[in-house]
This record gives C-alpha cells, sequence and structure tokens, in this order.
C-alpha cells in the first residue's frame, strides 16, 4: 500500500490555506491507475480555486495537472501498463501530490519526446492555446492579434502558436525583461503596458483598424484597452482573471466600439467531446515535438511550496511557467 503526500485545503482564501497531509492510496479499483508524479503544473486556475473565485465543494485537494509513471492499474483498464509515462489534467482537484489514483480515462500516454515536466508546465496551457487559436478565435494566416502578459506561459504558448500559423502578434508586457522574452517567442511588436497606451499603440501599428482578435487572460486590468484595441466587428477573447474578474460588462460598450463579439470561454467545455479532446492534445502534442512551440520552465519549486508558487504567480512575478517537484 503506497503511503502519499497530498494538498488540500478546507476553507478559501490566500496561500496559506493550503495545508498538507499522508494519506494511503490502497490499490487502483476497476478503471483507475495509480501515478507516481514527478511534475505537478501551477496554474492560475489553482489560485481561483483555492480562492474562491470558481468555488468546488470543500475540503478539497488542489491542482489540475500532473505528470509521473504509471505504478500500477486496476481491473478492467487497457491501454496503459505499469512504467509508462502519463500525464493528466481531467481529473479534477488533487494534483499537488506525490502520488494519486486517478481514472485511466482521466491520463494520456506521453509522446517520447514530451518529457514528464514539459507534460506537466504544458497540458492545461497547451490545450488552452490550443482552443483559443484553433477553434476559438479561428485566426488565419495574415490576421493582426493582440496578446496581452505576452511574456507569461500561456502567452509565450499564444504568440509561438499565432505566428506558426502566420498571423500577426502584438504582445503587451509589463516591463523589459519581460518584452525580451516575448520577443524571443516571435512577437512583431511589443507593447510596455506598464507605461505605453496599449490602443494607441495597436491603432498606430494596423493603420488605425485595430486587431481583429484580441486573447485577454488578464482581466479587469485590460478590459478596456481590450476593447479600444479591437477592429470593428473583432472578437475579444477573455479566457483569464489573472487581475481581477471582469463584471458588470455594458453590452452598449460592444457597439460603440464597433459591434464586437467577445467570449468568456474554458478549456473544458471546448474538451468534453472525447473526440474533440483527442484531436486537441493531437495537434498540442504535434506542436510540442516539432518544436513549433516551446515551453519555458521559468521556476521549479519543491512540492511543498506549493503556496509560494501561488505567491509568486499572484504576484505576477513568474517568467514563463511553473512546476512543483515532488
Amino acid at each position: 500500500m503506497m503511503q502519499a503526500r497530498q494538498a488540500f485545503f478546507d476553507e478559501t482564501g490566500g496561500p496559506e490555506v493550503i495545508q498538507w497531509c499522508d494519506v494511503e492510496l490502497g490499490d487502483p479499483g476497476e478503471g483507475q491507475i495509480l501515478v507516481r508524479h514527478e511534475a505537478v503544473g501551477v496554474n492560475f486556475i489553482d489560485t481561483y480555486h483555492r480562492g474562491g473565485v470558481y468555488p468546488i465543494e470543500l475540503p478539497s485537494g488542489l491542482g489540475l495537472e500532473a505528470a509521473g509513471i504509471v505504478a500500477a492499474i486496476g481491473a478492467g483498464v487497457s491501454g496503459f501498463s505499469p512504467g509508462m509515462r502519463v500525464a493528466t489534467m481531467s481529473a479534477g482537484p488533487g494534483a499537488y501530490a506525490d502520488a494519486r489514483i486517478i481514472p485511466a480515462s482521466a491520463a494520456v500516454p506521453l509522446p517520447e519526446r514530451v518529457s514528464c515536466e514539459i507534460a506537466a508546465a504544458s497540458l492545461l496551457k497547451g490545450c488552452t492555446t490550443e482552443f483559443l487559436v484553433e477553434r476559438c478565435g479561428r485566426v488565419q494566416p495574415g490576421w493582426t492579434v493582440l496578446v496581452h502578459a505576452a511574456a507569461g506561459a500561456t502567452g509565450q504558448m499564444l504568440v509561438q502558436w499565432l505566428k506558426h500559423i502566420g498571423a500577426m502578434v502584438i504582445g503587451t508586457v509589463s516591463s523589459a525583461q519581460k518584452a525580451v522574452i516575448a520577443e524571443r517567442a516571435g512577437a512583431d511588436l511589443i507593447v510596455r503596458y506598464d507605461h505605453e497606451d496599449v490602443a494607441e499603440k495597436v491603432r498606430d501599428y494596423t493603420g488605425s483598424e485595430g486587431a481583429r482578435v484580441v486573447f485577454d487572460g488578464v482581466g479587469m486590468a485590460t478590459w478596456e484597452s481590450s476593447l479600444k484595441s479591437t477592429a470593428k466587428r473583432g472578437l475579444v477573447i477573455s479566457f483569464g482573471n489573472a487581475s481581477a474578474p471582469v463584471t458588470d460588462v455594458a453590452l452598449g460598450a460592444l457597439a460603440q466600439h464597433g459591434s464586437l463579439f467577445v467570449t468568456r470561454p474554458t478549456l473544458f467545455n471546448y474538451y468534453a467531446d472525447p473526440g474533440e479532446a483527442a484531436a486537441g492534445l493531437g495537434r498540442l502534442f504535434e506542436m510540442l515535438a516539432s518544436d513549433a512551440v516551446t515551453v519555458e520552465i521559468g521556476q521549479r519549486y519543491p512540492l511543498e511550496a506549493a503556496a509560494q508558487a501561488h505567491r509568486d504567480l499572484e504576484g505576477r512575478t513568474t517568467i514563463g511557467a511553473s512546476i512543483l517537484i515532488p
């Protein structure tokens, strides 16, 4: 019987509410597999669960994304065997652990060229990038698009993916260091939103037309600049709340800014259908294996330093992706 170290929280709040416990996992049941984690992903959605922005039933585990080695399989499991490398992002909160039993249906085998660390750093962000670009934004070659927080983990993946399909990319960043990162990812124009007017720069670059699609994972702090930067009948994709959630949206503002479209998508609505999920994952692994998209792991923390990882992520001091190492 395997003992596992797991994070949990029984009340919402700041990073200090994260607690740790030892649990006996037992053997995987029918349709389940036991995975020893080699790397665990840290994502903004984890902070939303912990802070109550996205309410979940408490007490709860924490974290959605991890990768590791199959240690045992339960009855009725096919396609997996001990020793296989797998990753998961859809087994529900509980990935902040050194081992975990999950449904086999929630695991995906890793291609040879994708390491456990890269998988843990990129599965949620990469699948988010895939659906945002290809199925939500439906970006076409030659379009000019705006990516907020272009030096962040998802921002870098968005820039690389968009450039790979032939888009012109404007990226916003908050510092000179992050400007270098966004430029390295391939952004055609960098806007320093800490001291430059984003909409003005976008309009200048596009001959006053604006961006066809805006990818906004920041939220309230960038909402007005997103509206002002979008071309007539363009699309604002608000997919995150890194600053704060966007609330009290006046629909008339969409008309005033050019009959805009706005969507607030979530990953799992685009990955609920098994066929769509398999196609999206296949596309992500294709992009990773070909190096069309590369993943920068800027921070590696010990597993039980998850609270510090959250502080750094919410403080917007991180570069690229963050992972926990059991």
